[in-house]
């Protein structure tokens, strides 16, 4: 009988662990009825049907962190970014119509600093996802491709959600399609003019010893001998 028990209450703790969603199906769901081929977003039609974003976020909040600890890297990076993206659409539309992030918030508490993020029974701040979590336990600089934070420079949102299986093909085609939007990335004559994430972020894509030149030329034609920064669009990336 005690050997019973052990075995249900085994099998329990296992489902449990494993009863999350890492198709992360339901944010797909959302991406693909309110971010358009150019990765803009309808935050008006969200904002009126938002159940499903909210739920989503539901049973992103409700994983532990004991559970999250027993997946892949790929798991956690997609989840993690998955969530910072959510989050964000979901910061929006609680503050819509505004016409940036930027103007979310107070000049004591930005919107990257607000505690509104539910992780691992916790609330607590987009920064921290994106400082205190992926850049500083994942060696990983192409989650800059993939973390959208509402503005018309960011990379474009995807139109499905990350997942862990294909974490590494969905990375790379975000770099390609970033590098190669030319109102942010571009070559022109001998200079590269980059977006001014490359700046703001510059060692976490030259901690290998690359330069900047070096580190996009896998996705990006030309030969360059001098970088140039461009500026910031924080206008909202709405359709």
């Amino acid at each position: 009988m005690k050997s019973f028990l052990f075995t249900a209450i085994f099998l329990l703790a296992a489902t449990a662990a494993s009863a999350f969603d890492q198709s992360h199906s339901a944010l797909s769901e959302i991406l693909k009825t309110y971010v358009d081929e150019k990765g803009m977003v309808d935050y008006q039609g969200l904002k009126k049907k938002r159940q499903p974003l909210d739920s989503y976020l539901k049973t992103t909040g409700a994983v532990s962190e004991k559970d999250f600890q027993k997946w892949t890297q790929s798991e956690q990076i997609a989840f993690l970014i998955n969530v910072y993206n959510a989050e964000t659409l979901q910061l929006i539309i609680d503050n819509y119509p505004v016409t940036s992030i930027k103007k979310i918030g107070s000049l004591l508490s930005s919107p990257w600093k607000q505690k509104s993020v539910q992780l691992f029974g916790k609330t607590t701040t987009l920064d921290h996802v994106e400082h205190g979590i992926l850049r500083e336990k994942y060696s990983e600089e192409r989650i800059h491709f993939a973390l959208v934070c509402a503005a018309v420079s960011c990379p474009p949102l995807r139109t499905g959600a990350f997942t862990g299986e294909q974490l590494d093909a969905q990375l790379d085609d975000q770099a390609r399609v970033f590098l190669n939007d030319s109102t942010k990335n571009r070559i022109e004559g001998d200079t590269l003019y980059l977006s001014a994430i490359f700046n703001w972020f510059e060692g976490d894509f030259t901690s290998g010893g690359k330069t900047l030149i070096e580190y996009v030329k896998p996705w990006m034609q030309g030969n360059p001998i001098k970088v140039k920064f461009n500026d910031y669009d924080w206008s909202l990336n709405q359709q």
